[in-house]
């Protein structure tokens, strides 16, 4: 099996849409999409420059140029030994072509590593002595969990010419005999110094009138199997269980995913042509062309929780403090810090603590001032000494108290985890796939539970809410009733010096933003299972008010697998 190795997309042409002319940067943009919108193709151009910005190799849509392998050629041989001098033919079959195949694992977390075109391994040419060709190893293309693979119909201006209209575009503009000359070289493989000979035969004239017939029956069957394209919601992986009674030492049969391009059939040695007429043809087929398909790949990230709020709500300072700072997020005092999905994993012990809850890092700061600390603390040399989070001091182990800590002394209490996706900032008209667009709104499509983040601290958050709600109903009717919990966060913001008047308007902002919800954000309204959100204020910097948080989120993921059960 040929697994497709990584492989990191280019970014050339990016100067399209950036820094140059309207006129030129949307000719050029709908010329690399294809698109017929110029507007749309430009808008969508600058959105993935935006998310590749400092190296970032996230990618969660992708149009994948599929094509199956080659048939190897047959073989026009005779065979020959000591007083045979004219033994019969003896040329070999060609090897069918490698098929295409396409896995789904839980190892890869982005569309970066595969290709935009796999062409699967050829067959094996025939040879003399009756020797076939081999046949070419499945292509396999690794894709993470989460994928839909979509076979793009005929009409798309995407999608590339299958094999016959490949060879119909070779041909335009040739003269009847040229292109009869250039279809028999392509499908013909004759004995040296016979070809001549060979087309002038009526053998020859009859076997190409069968071949001929063969590929419109081909087609036909293409064709209609197009009318039912390839659809793939590639969500769970692949397992092959051993059976108990397997012999050991023998490899067993790995996974190999869903079958999307098949190989090309060999092509036939010169035995297949002999007839009583005919008892030495000296001409052979060629393999034939593999399928070629174009898919449309896109990646819906499964996540338990997805963090939904607008850009600079502290998300991103939420996921770390919860999964206490292990998660790589970007903090910063600006708007769309967050440009690509990050999810964390949680881990919960059965009493409600929680790994991040025990990391003994309580505040967590942007992500430049962390770095400046830490550097400072490096060049004073304070963490030469300092003990790893493995490590145990020599007081613990004298008192025989050894205290709760993350990694693998969590093991040991894990009860319950699940993961949290932090998302790139949702603004207004985000449906119509302004600011990121359908970049953010399609990372959070396959959430169990959705958790608005709104900003405590901002003039009216519940203004947020509304709009956020708004945004999420427009690109997907019944998303937001995923919707369980909104955290008000940034509540340190409010009345941080202890001023009482300033506490009291705090106060009354967290009273109107639970009564809009109570009023405004009923979910599943007029039903029997109409429920109302929860309102948890938080802070995630200093890490107050987190273990509700958990509790709750942690009751929503079960309640949601009860019901996919």
């Amino acid at each position: 099996m040929t697994p497709i190795g990584i492989f990191k997309p280019s970014l050339r042409s990016l100067r399209f849409c950036v820094g140059t002319s309207r006129q030129y940067s949307d000719q050029a943009a709908a010329h690399y999409f294809r698109d017929p919108d110029p507007e749309a193709a430009c808008r969508r151009r600058r959105t993935e420059w935006k998310r590749k910005q400092g190296g970032q190799t996230f990618l969660d849509h992708l149009i994948l140029t599929v094509r199956g392998g080659n048939g190897g050629n047959g073989c026009a041989a005779f065979h020959r030994e000591k007083y045979k001098p004219f033994g019969p033919p003896s040329g070999g079959d060609g090897g069918r072509g490698g098929d295409v195949y396409i896995l789904p694992t839980s190892q890869l977390t982005t569309l970066s590593s595969v290709p935009n075109k796999v062409i699967g391994q050829p067959g094996g040419h025939g040879q003399g002595t009756w020797q076939n060709g081999k046949s070419g190893e499945p292509t396999i293309i690794r894709v993470p969990l989460g994928t839909v693979v979509r076979e793009l119909p005929r009409d798309d201006t995407r999608r590339t010419k299958d094999e016959w209209e490949a060879e119909e575009e070779s041909t335009e503009g040739l003269t009847p005999s040229e292109k009869r000359d250039k279809m028999r070289e392509k499908r013909w493989l004759h004995y040296p110094r016979s070809g001549t000979t060979n087309v002038q035969r009526d053998f020859f004239k009859e076997a190409e009138t069968t071949l001929y017939k063969q590929e419109r029956e081909r087609r036909i069957a293409r064709r209609k199997k197009a009318l039912t394209p390839i659809y793939l919601d590639l969500e769970k992986e692949e397992v092959l269980e051993r059976s108990v009674d397997a012999p050991l030492g023998i490899k067993q049969p790995e996974p190999t995913g869903f079958l999307i391009a098949s190989g090309g059939s060999g092509g036939l040695g010169n035995p297949h042509f002999a007839s009583t007429e005919n008892r030495s043809p000296k001409f052979a087929s060629k393999g034939q062309d593999g399928e070629r398909i174009t898919f449309s790949l896109e990646l819906k990230l499964i996540a338990d929780i997805g963090l939904v709020g607008m850009p600079n709500a502290g998300k991103s300072t939420l996921l770390r403090a919860l999964t206490g700072g292990r998660a790589k997020t970007e903090v910063a005092g600006y708007a769309f810090t967050t440009l690509n999905p990050v999810v964390g994993v949680v881990r919960v012990a059965e009493d409600g603590t929680f790994e991040g809850g025990i990391s003994g890092n309580q505040i967590h700061d942007e992500t430049e001032v962390e770095e400046e600390e830490l550097r400072k603390r490096m060049e004073t040399g304070e963490l030469a000494n300092l003990l790893t989070r493995n490590q145990i001091s020599k007081e613990e182990i004298q008192k025989d108290e050894i205290k709760l800590r993350p990694g693998h002394r969590f093991d040991l209490v894990e009860d319950f985890r699940f993961t949290i996706s932090d998302n790139p900032g949702l603004i207004a008209r985000a449906a119509q796939n302004v600011g990121l667009g359908h970049s953010f709104l399609r990372s959070i499509e396959r959430s169990l539970a959705l958790v608005y983040v709104v900003d405590l601290s901002s003039p009216a958050p519940w203004d947020e809410l509304r709009v956020l709600r708004d945004e999420l109903e427009q690109y997907q009717p019944g998303m937001s009733a995923k919707a369980r919990m909104v955290i008000a966060n940034k509540a340190d913001l409010l009345a941080g010096d202890g001023d009482p008047e300033a506490v009291e308007d705090a106060k009354r902002k967290l009273n109107t933003l639970q009564r809009y919800v109570n009023a405004q954000m009923i979910v599943n309204e007029g039903s029997d299972d109409a429920f109302v959100l929860d309102v948890v204020p938080t802070s995630a910097k200093f890490s107050q008010n987190l273990f509700k948080v958990i509790g709750l989120m942690r009751s929503y993921v079960e309640e949601a697998r009860e019901r996919l059960q």
